[in-house]
């Protein structure tokens, strides 16, 4: 009953607990520093596969295969099901090759809905060697099952900031940042935005020849309408280009947008004010824009290419530096 109730988002909020299952999982968040409260298993063996010094203070309730299994989400359960005090981001003790990886690089997720999608977007933020990643209210919780199993660990390599409010996310940034925007709208064709699927969320939407040029100024955007078809807020205009070409000043910070509604308006303005551009995937003609965690992969992997050529750059200037 207490796994089950576990599973809530209410109860984890409400007793701050969260459940882990399977040994890779657990054993990644015993040596990030997570809390171990309660751990159910079905054979001794499962127990091996765990440091043992981090199980000392934790419950260990030996249970039936069977039981596992009606608590369990998993296809095939693995025998190990932890419940955790909820791991706090600060507290963490991130991996030493992660940290020795990270890049001046941030992930905002802005309204990702979908459980695996924000799984899979959490795997290439820790691939990619973010520095952080700042979740806002209306993203699904981090910590529900399947957010955890598409991660593959992520939730323990790097910091995951979840729940904020637009208010508080340029405090959760470094100084100076720049903050890009990844958007679905045709920048080569501002005169077809409205024929543009908002669906991909995350990812530009320009088809056509991909080696035209983009140029699009910063400009007043018009009023944008919401659901019920009342004009609201009025949003900026970013300047657009694709995303492969250059756009990592340091630090710099890039957004994804939901899969249903795309960008927030709140996200436009973060990103005008630090003078963030839109950046562009281009797709063929007639294919929709692409999924919110295939558009952060591109984004994220690119920005990476980027930043470590930079650092080439920067160490080759340092080691022959031009005199005269």
């Amino acid at each position: 009953k207490v796994v089950t109730i576990a599973k809530s988002k209410k109860f984890r909020d409400h007793h701050g607990k969260v459940v882990l299952e399977g040994p890779r999982l657990i054993k990644d968040a015993l040596e990030a520093g997570a809390v171990l409260q309660s751990l159910f298993f079905s054979t001794v063996g499962h127990l091996k596969e765990l440091p043992e010094a981090k199980l000392k203070r934790a419950n260990l309730v030996k249970v039936k295969f069977e039981d596992i299994k009606s608590w369990s989400d998993l296809v095939t359960p693995q025998g190990l099901i932890g419940i955790f005090s909820k791991p706090d981001h600060a507290k963490m003790s991130y991996p030493a090759a992660q940290l020795t990886s990270s890049l001046p690089l941030l992930l905002i997720c802005d309204n990702i809905r979908d459980p695996g999608n924000l799984g899979t977007i959490l795997r290439s933020a820790a691939g990619a060697g973010c520095e952080k990643v700042l979740l806002t209210k209306g993203c699904v919780d981090p910590w529900e099952p399947k957010v955890l199993r598409a991660g593959m660990g992520a939730h323990f390599r790097l910091p995951i900031v979840a729940n904020l409010d637009w208010e508080s996310v340029p405090s959760n940034l470094p100084a100076g940042v720049q903050v890009c925007v990844a958007d679905n709208k045709d920048p080569g064709a501002q005169a077809e935005t409205a024929s543009v699927s908002r669906g991909a969320g995350g990812a530009a939407s320009a088809p056509g020849n991909p080696k035209a040029p983009v140029k699009s100024k910063p400009k007043a955007a018009p009023e944008r309408e919401d659901e019920e078809g009342a004009v609201g807020v009025c949003v900026p205009e970013l300047a657009a280009q694709y995303y492969y070409e250059n756009w990592t000043q340091t630090p710099v910070a890039v957004v994804i947008g939901g899969e249903t509604h795309g960008l927030s308006p709140d996200a436009l303005h973060l990103a005008a004010s630090t003078g963030g551009k839109r950046l562009v995937i281009p797709v063929v003609s007639g294919v929709d824009s692409l999924n919110s965690a295939i558009a952060a992969g591109i984004v994220l992997f690119e920005g990476k290419r980027q930043l470590l050529r930079r650092h080439e750059q920067e160490d080759e200037r340092q080691k022959f530096p031009v005199v005269g």
